[in-house]
């Protein structure tokens, strides 16, 4: 089981940047996927970047070019690096990880999740 911790959220202008981080519990980090989804009010959680574990990465179409996902196995955390931020990027962001598939973009493959970080884009 990992533990996950999301920080780093916060309110930024529009075109601004910010950086999101994953702090991870438990052993074998690296052999995680890590990816990042995002929920705004009354909308379901949608998939946002993931990174697996022979350093693949996927985006979303609508955050590809502006948004960039990492890890360093080492310090046992993921990172988000966000810029460009649009106000449509508001939403609170979570961080999860699986052991069982490589980079999947549905929530549901997901089984250990982040409490969430708040991120607010103001136009």
């Amino acid at each position: 089981q990992v533990q996950l911790v999301d920080s780093g959220g916060g309110v930024v202008q529009a075109g601004g940047s910010l950086r999101l981080s994953c702090a991870a519990s438990g052993r074998a980090f690296d052999r995680y996927a890590v990816a990042w989804f995002r929920q705004a009010p009354g909308q379901e959680r949608e998939f946002v970047a993931a990174h697996n574990w022979i350093a693949n990465t996927y985006y979303a179409d609508s955050v590809k070019g502006r948004f960039t996902i990492s890890r360093d196995n080492a310090k046992n955390t993921a990172y988000l690096q966000m810029n460009s931020l649009k106000p449509e990027d508001t939403a609170v962001y979570y961080c999860a990880t699986t052991q069982y598939s490589s980079g999947s973009r549905t929530s549901s493959d997901y089984e250990n999740w982040g409490q969430g970080t708040q991120v607010t884009v103001s136009s």
